[in-house]
């Protein structure tokens, strides 16, 4: 049988791998009842539902698909690199690295390298209006998470508020 649609075979496959691998994850803590859910039900009633999207994409995607069959075209790298690193950026300058001894700079300053890093996945990166985002971003995060949420977790650069 041939493959229809290979944009949809392929996402069915890793729909259906990645919630299998939930499913099966999540069995490794109490599951318990519906009635009584215990920490392990919700990722492992998303994982069967994944799993079962994923199948159903890719059963679809044998019969039904575009003109030419939806080929894949090349692979997105400069995207998937520059987001993928803006989220690790994030993470590292939010709370730091002390295994590295690199400080933590805090929501404010990993917000932006956040915008800024994830900004150059596309094409026609504009400072301006990565900053006005950068910006936007950064006092809405902490009007939110800090201020109505009231989350611990550094706002600032530690070096500057010790």
């Amino acid at each position: 049988m041939a493959i229809a649609s290979q944009k949809d075979f392929f996402s069915g496959l890793m729909f259906t791998a990645v919630g299998a691998s939930f499913a099966w994850g999540a069995t490794s803590f109490e599951v318990g009842t519906a009635a009584k859910m215990g920490p392990g039900y919700f990722p492992l009633m998303l994982g069967v539902l994944l799993a079962i999207l994923g199948l159903i994409v890719t059963v679809r995607s044998l019969s039904k698909g575009g003109p030419g069959g939806d080929k894949i075209g090349a692979f997105a790298w400069r995207p998937l690199c520059f987001v993928l690193g803006a989220n690790l950026a994030f993470g590292a300058l939010l709370v730091g690295v002390p295994a590295l001894g690199f400080p933590a700079f805090g929501l404010i300053v990993a917000i932006y390298a956040l915008v800024i890093v994830a900004s150059l996945a596309q094409p026609g990166f504009q400072l301006k209006s990565t900053l006005i985002l950068a910006t936007i971003l950064a006092i809405g995060s902490y009007l939110a998470f800090v201020k109505l949420l009231s989350l611990q977790f550094p706002v600032w650069p530690s070096f500057l508020t010790n």
